[in-house]
């Protein structure tokens, strides 16, 4: 049984009131969320309360005309679906590495050194993080923050982040094993197979992917892949 003083509280506020509940585990209420685990695995009690610190519990009445229904899990699930969950600092300090580590993978393969048209090592990547003392807002995704977090460290790191298109031509014998190559490296914006079997696309890629999608393509096909950037974005 949970020990209710180790209980997480979710809570919602509708109509200027508010709602609590009592779960056991703040990672299992957000995977309820996603329909990965039952409600009775995460429920402490089946109370809803208006104040869970001073035991204090909202009526069926009130409950009836906020929620339209005064069934107990269904107004649970309501507040954690719709709701604050309350996150063990454990727990956000996972989240935190989880967003910079993604930050991190997002810097690599999209930006590059201006000076060498190269991607930035991971580790230059992440001192450049703690030297500029970079606050990471783990509610956020990486894709919304990533932007400004370039132009904090830019000072400290040059970071060119760029997107390219590139004009590809793979020989007949290697095209058909190199287009799944190409699409895990970037957006196919066109295609054309050649009467003789040649692969010709153009691709948008991620500028610190060029290299290892040109390692990965020449490797297959023995040098024999014909490329030209055209843009630069």
């Amino acid at each position: 049984m949970v020990d209710v003083n180790k209980a997480i509280t979710a809570r919602i506020k509708k109509q200027g009131e508010n709602f609590e509940i009592l779960v056991n585990d703040c990672e299992k209420a957000l995977e309820f969320r996603e329909g990965k685990v039952p409600l009775d695995e995460i429920l402490v009690i089946n109370e809803i309360f208006k104040d869970v610190k001073k035991g204090l519990h909202a009526s069926e009445h009130e409950m009836q005309k906020i929620f339209g229904t005064s069934d107990k899990k269904r107004i649970a699930g309501i507040i954690i679906n719709e709701g604050e969950i309350q996150l063990t600092a454990e727990y956000q300090k996972k989240l935190r590495e989880e967003k910079i580590k993604k930050i991190i993978n997002l810097i690599h393969r999209n930006a590059v050194d201006p000076k060498t048209s190269l991607p930035h090592p991971i580790t230059r990547i992440e001192n450049a993080l703690d030297e500029a003392k970079v606050n990471i807002d783990y509610n956020k995704t990486a894709e919304s923050q990533v932007q400004d977090i370039i132009k904090q460290i830019n000072r400290i790191l040059p970071i060119s982040y760029e997107i390219r298109e590139i004009s590809i031509k793979i020989p007949a014998r290697f095209s058909g094993k190199s287009y799944s190559t190409l699409k895990q490296f970037g957006k196919i914006l066109k295609d054309e197979w050649q009467p003789n079997g040649d692969l010709a696309v153009v691709i948008e890629v991620p500028a610190g992917m060029q290299s290892d999608l040109f390692d990965n393509l020449n490797a297959m096909a023995h040098g024999q892949v014909e490329s030209k950037i055209l843009k630069k974005r």
